[in-house]
This record gives structure tokens, C-alpha cells and sequence, in this order.
């Protein structure tokens, strides 16, 4: 099954997707919003699923062309994005680069850091900022929907409240990222807003891509119309995504619609390329003595996408383009008559 939200309110309005992505029909009579339809999981599914069925039957009412730039991201706002680093060959490198030693620990316990769930982007948004000088990267991953997960959940136990499967941009800032990390207290400023997938799918649309809690498909990546990586996402990955959630869950429980990311994706076969700017400026560093490729300028496009074995979209393309930022500050509210 494939879910969207279109832009509506701040929470978007619930639709089915057809799996070739051609149509869409409206799920609101079931559950207005997505956030919903996961906070009541066990009575919407079942009827998501009927709509489903009858809109790849063509029997569906008001069914209607499905266009992701009327979408916004699957979940418009969410409780709690938490991304991870699954692809410790990815941590390695970049450490490599700096001088720098990556506790063994890393192979054994995932990094984990919160990022701002208040207002990701569409998935067809410009990424805006008022700085080119900042480092503007893309970060090509895979991230999973929870359903509300127990404190304390083991890994053994944590892929059946898998919900949902999306695409990220992460969006990252290097050059705001290293003063910020020097200070010891995380990612803030250098995290912006993400965008996700115009498209979030059960995992059981996946088939046998979907196994031991870890998608095996390339992500392709295209910077600027130029393939810049298609790593594979079931590749390297060291900490699945069941081990993932278990990690989140270890000392608080996660409500329904909390969004655990898998972190870039990252393949030790360099011939596979990459999915975000700093992986292959750190391998020129090693290699070359200094990094030369640049980061995103204003003007510049960035598409992520997953493929299945027809050459078909799976999730929809996540296709932005950087544009510069000017605050205006927001008009004063009108006092009410009377």
C-alpha cells in the first residue's frame, strides 16, 4: 500500500496511491491526516488497504491524477525525527579524513541525533537558505514510520511496529556543522529542515527487498541532472532498522508516527558512487591531499529516487532546488473588531 499527504492545513490530507503512481484517491473518510490513520493503525489499515485495492481496480470513487508536487511530505510535521547512522563505513570515512580515530564502539552502539520535526519540507520544496557560504549538502536515506513503540523494546522485537518506508534529503550544513559539533552538545543549526518522499509505503510493497529489516535497493542520487551515486541501501548497512528503533526505545517509548532515518547510505565499493557531498570530498582528501568538489550553490538541483527491477519510481522523486533566503518579518495580526 502507498500513502501520500497532499498540502492542506498544516497536517496535509490522507490519499492512496496507486502503485504505478498514476492516481490517487481520498482517504480522509477513513482518517484525515496520516498522523491519524498511525495513531488508530489496527482499524485504518484494513480500510486503506480496501481503498487500495479498489483504486488499482479503477473502482475507487474520486479517483484523480496523482501529481507529487501537490504533495507535501508523507507527514507534514511529525512527533519526533530521529536520525541514525547506520552506515558506519560512512562515520569512518569521514573521521579518516579529519585525522581522526572512530571508537570501536561505533560497530557496536548506533549514533543517534534528534533533529527538527516541526516543519519538514515537500518533497518538490526549494532548500532555502540566506547563505551560500554555509555548506549546503544533500544526504541521500531511508527511513522508517513506528507505530507506538514500548520502552525497552528489544531488536528481536522492534520491525513489527515498522509502519511505513520513505526517501530523505537530510539536509546538512557542513560549515555550520563543525563550530557546533566542536561545542559537544549536537546538531541544531547545521540540521535544517529535511524533506521526504513524495510517497510512504508499507513494507510488504517491496517484496523480498524488504528482509532482516533493511531495504536492498540502490538509492540513486542526481546532482544538478549528473548521477552522483547509487548505493545500495541493504549494503553495509551495520545496524538495521529494528536495531535502530530498539536504540531509540531504550529509555523512553516512541508514540505513533515517530520517524527513525537509517543515515546516509554508504557503500564500501566506491565504484557505486555516493549520496551526499562530504563522503566524496573526504575520499579526495585521503586520496588527492585536499577536497575539491564544492557544495551547492543557488540554482543547483538535487533528485533522490528508488527503483524497482522494472526501472519504475517507487516512493516518487524527492527534486529540489537551492534558492537564497530574505526574512520578512510576518505581518501583524489585526486586532478584532469590537
Amino acid at each position: 500500500m502507498k500513502l501520500a499527504s497532499l498540502k492542506h492545513g498544516r497536517d496535509g490530507k490522507l490519499v492512496v496511491v496507486r502503485q504505478d503512481l498514476t492516481q490517487c484517491a481520498p482517504a480522509d473518510k477513513i482518517a484525515p491526516t496520516l498522523q491519524a490513520a498511525l495513531d488508530d493503525w489496527a482499524a485504518a489499515r484494513p480500510k486503506l488497504e480496501h481503498l487500495a485495492h479498489d483504486l488499482e481496480q479503477g473502482r475507487a470513487k474520486d479517483a484523480m491524477p496523482f501529481y507529487p508536487k501537490l504533495c507535501a511530505s508523507p507527514l507534514p510535521r511529525a512527533y519526533q525525527w530521529a536520525d541514525g547512522s547506520a552506515y558506519v563505513n560512512h562515520v569512518e570515512l569521514v573521521r579518516k579524513a579529519r585525522g581522526a580515530e572512530m571508537p570501536e564502539s561505533f560497530w557496536t552502539d548506533p549514533l543517534m541525533y534528534q533533529g527538527g520535526s516541526d516543519a519538514f519540507l515537500s518533497p518538490t520544496d526549494d532548500i532555502v537558505f540566506a547563505e551560500e557560504s554555509w555548506g549546503i549538502d544533500f544526504e541521500g536515506e531511508v527511513a522508517v514510520i513506528t507505530g507506538d513503540v514500548p520502552m525497552g523494546t528489544p531488536a528481536e522485537d522492534a520491525g513489527q511496529y515498522i509502519r511505513l518506508l520513505m526517501l530523505v534529503n537530510d539536509v546538512t550544513l557542513r560549515a555550520v556543522a563543525q563550530p557546533e559539533l566542536a561545542k559537544g552538545f549536537g546538531f541544531f543549526q547545521s540540521k535544517p529542515s529535511s524533506a521526504f518522499s513524495p510517497v510512504a509505503i508499507t513494507p510488504d510493497e517491496l517484496g523480498d527487498k524488504w528482509k532482516d529489516s533493511k531495504v536492498h535497493l540502490p538509492l540513486h542520487a542526481y546532482w544538478n541532472g549528473q548521477k552522483f551515486g547509487a548505493p545500495d541501501a541493504g549494503t553495509d548497512m551495520i545496524f538495521n532498522f529494528a536495531q535502530l528503533i530498539a536504540h531509540a526505545a531504550k529509555t523512553r517509548p516512541l508514540v505513533a508516527g515517530t520517524i527513525i532515518g537509517s543515515g546516509t547510505i554508504s557503500n564500501k565499493d566506491r565504484s557505486r558512487g555516493h549520496v551526499c557531498i562530504v563522503e566524496k570530498r573526504m575520499l579526495e582528501k585521503i586520496e588527492q591531499g585536499e577536497s575539491k568538489t564544492p557544495f551547492m550553490k543557488y540554482g543547483d538541483t538535487i533528485k533522490i529516487e528508488m527503483l524497482d527491477a522494472h526501472g519504475k519510481s517507487i516512493f516518487g522523486a524527492i527534486d529540489q532546488k537551492v534558492a537564497p533566503y530574505r526574512y520578512e518579518a510576518a505581518a501583524p495580526k489585526k486586532a478584532a473588531a469590537g
